[in-house]
């Protein structure tokens, strides 16, 4: 959660000119009205094509396309996290912040805990990864098990921070005690034992961490917030969980490792077309990949993965390969991902290593590479191909009895995924792979989606009971011309007041988020809805990918027309009802057309979905603006 109040934020972008941000590293000349250009500092150039508009607060390079706000440029260029480079901008220009105190989220006194913690890491982290560098017998002991034993460089452990607990380490807490770190951070930071009741010394801290590899975990913000343990042969013998080959830190204020996913804030900048993320089992293996050049891996903390995960990693990137060892345990946890995938919403691919049951993705990257990665890539499995060789792995020889088991199974896993039309394909495909032949009329009906999907006209629409709602048409009239999602996103950045009354009106899965203002436009909107809207000052966190700050800084650089907002929005909505909506009601006509002239529990269970569909077809969302 913030630290810093978005009200604050929202002053100090009003206090704070954006000329005078970039001009300490940009030289800006005057090109008309609110405008600026210069040469871009993020790439070389003899042009300028660097242009700042002050009014909007906004940058843009539209030679590599760079944008932002003045939080963003100080971020790029000089390094800093978000609450850093606000801090150095409001003291660099005389403004004071404010921090939250208020309701619906922590007290003061708690969200000043969490930075305590979070600051106890840093310090935590430093003096581990110093441990590492010892210039003593465990130190030299410890690099050369990261290089000799491990096969990592030196250069991955500086890049990683990796560190080394030591064995006897009274120094860590003393260090801390010394800094005036509260007993309460002391005590719930997760990094000591600390027995009930007794007075927090450096005598009474017991070091949870002792004579092991330590790895920090990050947030997707980058903050250090946990650690990872790796036993050692110098692990102690009196360690409580010495048996354990690997110890993570307990759940604190800061840390729930159900909803992290270590290396997705590095990671996260790297996915895009043609490069999803890739799940792996462990951190070790991600730092393998990251070592040969694969920079989309990310990990579970521990070896199951869970729907907080999945849609915190939904928010950056729709795809997602799944790498796990070939063992039984690997590939379990791969099925068990699966249904997990498709209710977030992820497209789900499965990378396997045919002839290689024992072997995974860290020898394997370490024997041969980058290289191996795309030959396992060409080797992956779609969904049902997964699905269908798990858990009916000789298809041709199974009984009918068998098939039958195993597509009730694979409907279990479809039911998962919120789009009934990926629901149909899913399950047609594995009908198909378990060689279950599908009814003619399921068939037809797999085509109709087909064709509604691709906005084929001449295919036959249904009567409806009640007349005919008119035609999907997009958004008309608008000076900015652009297709729905980002007609609407277009809407939302320059009329900021629609975002809470939309995001309640727009359900997530009309947005096709397989376009940039798509994604985009649904992760504004979740924001709204859950954390609520902190201002154009908030838009920055949630562009992940360069093509998204390009978009928005497009968008913003726009000057507003004179909309009609409630109408313009409205007419985007019931474009999206209809999109989503009318396939679903064209496969249901076609199964009702299929079905024998007595009826049954299936018949009218049909006609109640056609008949709910017709309802809200009629009566679309609609926003009113209050007067």
């Amino acid at each position: 959660m913030p630290v810093i109040k978005a009200s604050s934020l929202r002053d100090l972008k009003l206090r704070v000119n954006i000329h005078d941000v970039v001009a300490r590293t940009v030289a800006l000349k005057k090109a008309g009205g609110h405008r600026f250009k210069g040469l871009c500092p993020f790439h070389s150039e003899k042009t300028p094509s660097f242009h700042v508009t002050t009014d909007k607060g906004f940058y843009k390079c539209f030679g590599c396309g760079k944008a932002g706000d003045i939080l963003s440029f100080v971020m790029e260029t000089e390094g800093l996290q978000f609450t850093e480079a606000a801090e150095t901008l409001a003291k660099r220009f005389g403004v004071e912040l404010e921090y939250e105190a208020g309701s619906g989220g922590p007290s003061r006194e708690e969200r000043s805990l969490r930075q305590e913690i979070f600051d106890l890491h840093d310090l935590a982290a430093d003096h581990y990864r110093q441990a590492f560098l010892a210039a003593n017998a465990h130190g030299a002991w410890i690099r050369d098990y990261w290089v000799r034993a491990r096969k990592f460089t030196p250069e991955l452990a500086e890049e990683f921070k990796i560190g080394f607990a030591p064995v006897d380490d009274r120094a860590l807490a003393e260090a801390l005690i010394k800094r005036r770190f509260s007993d309460d951070a002391l005590r719930q930071c997760g990094l000591f034992f600390v027995r009930e009741g007794a007075a927090v010394t450096a005598a009474t801290l017991k070091p949870r961490f002792r004579g092991r590899l330590m790895i920090p975990i990050r947030d997707h913000q980058g903050r250090v917030v946990a650690f990872t343990a790796r036993q050692l042969e110098l692990t102690p013998q009196d360690d409580p969980a010495r048996e354990a080959k690997y110890v993570n830190s307990p759940e604190t204020p800061i840390f729930t490792k159900s909803n992290l996913l270590f290396n997705l804030d590095r990671a996260r900048s790297h996915v895009g077309d043609g490069r999803p993320f890739v799940l792996v089992e462990g951190q070790l293996d991600a730092l393998r990949c990251w070592s040969v050049g694969l920079k989309t891996a990310i990990a579970p903390q521990g070896t199951s993965i869970t729907d907080g995960q999945l849609l915190l990693l939904r928010r950056y990137h729709p795809q997602v390969e799944c790498f796990f060892d070939s063992d039984a345990a690997g590939q379990k946890a791969a099925l068990r991902f699966l249904p997990m995938a498709l209710k977030a919403g992820l497209e789900a691919r499965f990378l396997m290593l045919a002839g290689a049951e024992k072997l995974d993705p860290d020898l394997l990257f370490l024997e041969r590479g980058l290289e191996a990665y795309e030959a396992v890539r060409k080797q992956s499995l779609g969904a049902m191909e997964f699905a269908v060789r798990s858990l009916l792995p000789n298809a041709s020889r199974a009984s009918p009895a068998e098939k039958s088991q195993t597509l009730k199974q694979i409907r279990e896993i479809v039911e998962q995924c919120e789009s009934q039309v990926a629901r149909v394909a899913y399950y047609e495909d594995a009908a198909t792979r378990i060689g279950i032949l599908s009814s003619e009329a399921q068939k037809i009906a797999v085509e109709a989606e087909t064709r509604a999907i691709r906005g084929v006209a001449s295919l036959p629409r249904p009567a409806y009971s009640s007349g005919t709602p008119a035609p999907i048409t997009a958004p008309s009239a608008d000076a900015h011309t652009r297709g729905t999602e980002e007609h609407l996103l277009y809407l939302c950045l320059h009329h900021e007041g629609l975002l809470t009354s939309l995001a309640s009106l727009l359900p997530h899965d009309w947005i096709d988020t397989s376009t940039t203002a798509g994604a985009l436009l649904d992760r504004i909107l979740a924001e709204a809805q859950h954390n609520g809207w902190a201002g154009r000052e908030a838009l920055d966190q949630l562009l992940v990918t360069e093509t998204e700050k390009a978009l928005a800084a497009t968008l913003l650089f726009e000057p507003p027309g004179d909309e009609d907002l409630a109408k313009f929005a409205n007419e985007g909505l019931r474009a999206l009802q209809r999109r989503a909506l009318e396939p679903q009601l064209r496969q249901i006509e076609l199964e009702i057309a299929s079905q024998d002239t007595n009826g049954g529990p299936h018949l009218f269970s049909l006609l109640k979905q056609r008949a709910e569909i017709i309802r809200q077809l009629h009566n679309p969302p609609r926003l009113v603006l209050a007067s």
